[in-house]
């Protein structure tokens, strides 16, 4: 970035009217697309560009579609950012590659909550959970969403293609991920395909909340899987992400966000409380789940794949082969089951 940061800073200061001096700052934090501060005399906004290594794994990393999306979502879902420039054209870019820039959502990204005690905890869980609900509500074909997604074959498309990037990004032999792979194959659901906004990474750690009142949630980020699909399978990712206090000492040791604190809802009640606020009961809730694991386990690969080939160093991302085993076995437990618990 520091070898482009005259030619984007006079690009902005062109296409965004900005004034006074135009600074770019990374943001820490984040496994997979690159964000940065960009402030100027106007107040602060956000750029996200794809990082070092990205042509490689396409997936989650198309920048202008990330950009599109939230342009049809954010008037109707007012907790997604609002883009104000996409730069589609890699040719045009002074960066060398796609990228967008949006509002900032100001406050605070719970990745711990040391602080909350049980009942705020609980409020904010409450708050998570109604705000999901929330998003598989909008009517797609109102706000002009559904064309930017096909619903029909939907799930039978995710398996497919979250079975050929785990091919396409193996590092490890993981005997668990050829498990649930061969097991979400043989057991897609048969029930019609059904259309929702799908955020496909909904947790504690894309959501921005009020700092003075945690309870209240003023944004939901990252938005780069976002997609036009089975609203089950969003929850199915929520599930994946929460753990809670009597899972195993392995996967608690993950940085999965604050769900093992006091006062979060346990599994069985998120997925109460989503019912409740959606009207209906969820069908097929143990492959939900195990979707929503494997995708989070070929993520994690996906990153580590960019780091054991050396498009990055950086040393957050030295564990996640180690994660990438325990989620799936998380996952192959579950089947084992037969039920989320």
């Amino acid at each position: 970035m520091r070898a482009h940061l005259p030619g984007l800073t006079a690009f902005l200061r062109e296409r965004l009217a900005l004034d006074g001096d135009v600074r770019v700052q990374r943001f820490a934090g984040g496994y997979s697309n690159l964000t940065y501060l960009v402030t100027s005399g106007a107040g602060e906004l956000v750029l996200r560009t794809p990082p070092p290594g990205a042509a490689h794994i396409k997936a989650g990393h198309d920048m202008a579609r990330e950009g599109r999306f939230l342009e049809r979502l954010h008037p109707r879902y007012p907790l997604a950012p609002r883009p104000l420039l996409i730069v589609d054209d890699a040719a045009q870019s002074p960066l060398g590659v796609p990228f967008f820039v949006m509002e900032r959502k100001v406050g605070r990204v719970l990745r711990t909550a040391a602080d909350l005690d049980a009942p705020t905890m609980r409020a904010v869980s409450i708050a998570f959970v109604d705000a999901l609900a929330a998003l598989h509500a909008i009517d797609v074909q109102e706000s002009g969403l559904s064309a930017l997604g096909k619903p029909d074959g939907y799930l039978r498309r995710q398996v497919e293609g979250w079975v050929a990037r785990d091919k396409n990004s193996r590092v490890d032999d993981v005997s668990d991920l050829d498990t649930v792979a061969s097991w979400l194959q043989a057991n897609l659901p048969t029930h019609p395909d059904r259309a929702a906004v799908v955020h496909n990474d909904f947790k504690y750690d894309n959501v921005v909340v009020d700092p003075v009142d945690p309870t209240r949630l003023v944004g939901v980020l990252d938005w780069e899987l976002a997609a036009i699909g089975d609203p089950s399978a969003d929850l199915g990712t929520v599930l994946a992400y929460w753990v809670q206090a009597d899972d195993d000492d392995a996967l608690k040791a993950l940085p999965l966000g604050p769900t093992t604190r006091p006062g979060n809802l346990t599994r069985a009640e998120v997925v109460a409380r989503y019912q409740e606020r959606r009207g209906r009961e969820v069908e097929d809730l143990l492959f939900s789940f195990v979707l929503g694991a494997y995708r989070i386990a070929i993520i994690a690969q996906q990153i580590w794949f960019r780091y054991a080939r050396g498009y990055t160093t950086d040393p957050r991302f030295s564990s996640l082969g180690f994660a990438v085993a325990v989620v799936a076995g998380h996952a192959a437990r579950m089947i084992d089951e037969g039920r989320v618990r």
